[in-house]
């Protein structure tokens, strides 16, 4: 049973910066392609970026050149750097292990974190 566990979210301001990591316990994370979605109050659970267990980056096209996301399978782990954060990227930030199909769909994902919270004030 995989489960992972999201942190290093928090109270920021806009501008900026922040990383969020998300833990990897079960199985074998080097052949996970791991996904970073995000929810804001009110709105659909959005995707954010994935990683393959090659290594490729996929991003949101809204996101991408702001955030990076990589991986260390050392120590099972994905980090989701995000800079310039702006008010509208406040959400629940959740990761995820992908299963089959479409990255940006969050139905294709087999197992979530809790999430971990980012505000970003103006």
């Amino acid at each position: 049973q995989v489960q992972l566990v999201e942190s290093g979210g928090g109270l920021v301001q806009a501008g900026d910066s922040l990383t969020l990591s998300c833990a990897v316990s079960g199985g074998y994370f080097d052949q996970y392609d791991m996904g970073w979605f995000r929810q804001a109050p009110g709105k659909e659970r959005e995707y954010v970026a994935l990683i393959t267990s090659a290594g490729y980056e996929n991003y949101e096209e809204a996101l991408k050149g702001r955030f990076t996301i990589s991986r260390d399978n050392a120590k099972n782990r994905v980090l989701l750097q995000m800079n310039n954060l702006t008010p509208g990227d406040t959400a629940t930030y959740y990761c995820a292990r992908f299963r089959m199909g479409l990255w940006a769909r969050a139905v294709n994902y087999d197992a979530w974190g809790q999430g971990t919270q980012v505000t970003v004030s103006s």
